[in-house]
């Protein structure tokens, strides 16, 4: 799987573990993040992971923050990015198989590097599982993106 890793200074050390660790299960991992600790702007980094994305020079992107929040609403600005900030692998299985997310986030200073190994693993592991009821509101929301009503039924 090509996977796009993005970071701000906040995640630098976060972000080499898990590259390493995708690297060692045969994943291409492309860095579209800070390697040095020096403030940056984290929009810049989850910019570029979600082009990748998009632009299908991914097939999903894992973005890392101090939170994962603030990457997380940048990335969400991307029409067509479905990213979910996960703490956990159990988020970061179902963000997948019920969202669909093609994008996840989370917290270099929420999570310490086996956690972010289990969340990292959970989520590439996982698949969409396209059932009536996720992909009824997998289109709500692809309504709510492109300025479309919908009923709530």
């Amino acid at each position: 799987m090509k996977i796009a890793i993005g970071n701000d200074h906040a995640a630098v050390d976060m972000k080499l573990e898990i590259v390493s660790f995708l690297e060692s299960l045969g994943h291409e991992v492309t860095n579209f993040g800070t390697d040095t600790k020096e403030s940056c702007d984290y929009p810049i980094y989850a910019h570029k992971v979600c082009q990748a994305v998009l632009e299908g020079e991914a097939d999903r992107g894992i973005l890392i923050c101090g939170t994962g929040i603030g990457i997380s609403i940048a990335a969400n600005k991307h029409k067509g990015i479905r990213c979910a900030v996960c703490s956990d692998p159990v988020t970061a299985k179902l963000t997948r198989e019920h969202n669909n997310s093609n994008v996840i986030s989370f917290g270099a200073r929420i999570v310490g590097p086996e956690i972010g190994k289990a969340i990292v693993s959970a989520y590439v592991n996982a698949e969409f599982q396209p059932n009536e009821r996720h992909l009824r509101r997998l289109k709500m929301v692809e309504d709510i993106e492109n300025g479309l009503d919908f009923e709530n039924n």
